[in-house]
């Protein structure tokens, strides 16, 4: 590696919420373990595929539901860091644990935690479909067409003049695990539909309602990045997504690296007129009707699929974070085009849908240059058996859950 990380600087993956299947959370403790930073995760248990990785040093289970008072989660993460004994980089898996960070950066920062200091109130708003929806408006971002009904008229409104089919998100990704509205992305066809579900939002639905782009007339891609104090771009990455689970609506199953000079500009723009600062993970559709590249969401924090990208010099958005903040350069490279990455858990269900829909992706290289597994690893196996061990039963009945309901034409989905 034409690099050198600061050892003696160890880090903490932070998630809030009960999902031990995180193949982000292996990857990041893999990413800066295999270079001999010391690696500390908050696990649900044990027993954990995180938990199980032989470059953990230590795991500190600690059940969360991401709902809790935030004093509490502050007051958890500070004794954490009592028990690491010195200053750690934080990388959070989750918008609770993004959110937390940003809005409690003294009292995390007096107990030793590094992080990108970033405004406190933007990424709640980013994190927001509501919030993003506005800023994208305000700076001239493209993105889908969005109503935030306020009330039972205004969806009855809203359902005799729209255009369907729509899609139906939950407005704050903070309701998707206290109160959700909807079971994630959800495709509406026709306005008896979204009469039929509006009957369960109650006086103030926390909705959104969206305009849908059609599969046959979209491409799914992804931005991974990492910005600087200035904003400014140290290591960023586009791809192409061939295959999600649940289809066109969860998280990544398979996708490539793919250069897009147009579409790193529009992200790099974008983070420069709104000030971030920190690692993103950023979801946009092409849309062929008139060319313009949609922002869906845009998360403010590492994405569960960031291994798939790495520059010639060996840089991924998480060893970016960490060699900024202990005060290191980070070497530039272009980034390794045509590298896959595969979710192996998830892939195989997806690829048969996408071959029963039909649907294809241009941009997808033909063959991949190298391919990085989620889960199975040579020289760290035990992540992929304990993960295997937890999915089988309850992975089985989920994604039978999630088959029924793709087949009623009702998508369900998560943006981890």
């Amino acid at each position: 590696m034409p690099f050198a990380l600061d050892r003696s600087v160890p880090a903490l993956i932070v998630k809030f919420g009960d999902y031990p299947l995180h193949h982000g959370g292996v990857g990041a403790i893999r990413s800066l373990g295999r270079l001999g930073v010391p690696m500390y995760a908050i696990t649900e248990d044990r027993y954990t595929p995180a938990a199980a990785s032989r470059y953990l040093c230590r795991a500190f289970p600690w059940r969360t539901t991401g709902v809790e008072e935030p004093e509490r989660l502050v007051e958890g993460l500070v004794r954490i860091a009592g028990r690491i004994g010195r200053p750690a980089v934080l990388i959070p898996t989750d918008e609770e644990a993004a959110v937390l960070i940003a809005e409690h950066q003294d009292p995390l920062a007096g107990a030793g935690y590094l992080f990108p200091r970033v405004e406190r109130e933007l990424p709640r708003r980013l994190a927001s479909k509501q919030g993003l929806h506005e800023l994208c408006v305000e700076h001239g971002i493209p993105s889908p067409v969005a109503s935030f009904p306020d009330s039972r008229a205004e969806i009855e409104e809203f359902a005799g003049k729209a255009r369907f089919p729509v899609v139906a998100k939950n407005r704050e990704a903070f309701t998707r695990r206290s109160s959700p509205v909807v079971n994630g992305t959800t495709r509406i066809a026709g306005p008896d539909g979204l009469r039929a579900l509006a009957r369960g939002w109650g006086e103030r639905p926390g909705v959104i309602l969206q305009e849908y782009l059609p599969r046959e007339d979209a491409e799914d891609w992804i931005v991974h990045a990492y910005f600087d104090q200035d904003s400014t771009p140290r290591a960023l990455f586009t791809g192409v997504k061939v295959r999600s689970w649940p289809p066109h609506a969860g998280m990544t199953a398979h996708a490539y690296v793919v250069d897009n000079p147009e579409l790193a500009d529009l992200a790099a723009r974008f983070v420069k007129q709104i000030g971030f600062t920190g690692i993103i993970d950023l979801d946009l559709r092409f849309d062929r009707r008139d060319g313009q590249y949609k922002l869906l969401d845009f998360n403010p924090r590492m994405g569960a699929q960031f291994r798939l990208f790495e520059s010639e010099a060996g840089i991924d958005v998480v060893r970016a974070l960490h060699l900024r903040l202990t005060g290191r350069d980070v070497p530039q490279g272009e980034q390794r085009a045509g590298r896959g990455y595969l979710v192996e858990n998830i892939d195989l269900p997806a690829l048969l849908a996408y071959r029963r829909s039909g649907y294809t992706t241009p941009h997808a290289p033909a063959r991949a240059s190298g391919t990085e597994l989620a889960w199975w690893a040579a020289d760290d196996p035990r992540p992929f058996f304990t993960m295997l061990a937890r999915f089988v039963r309850p992975g089985a009945r989920h994604l039978h859950q999630l088959w029924r309901a793709n087949r009623r034409g009702v998508a369900t989905g998560s943006a981890l």
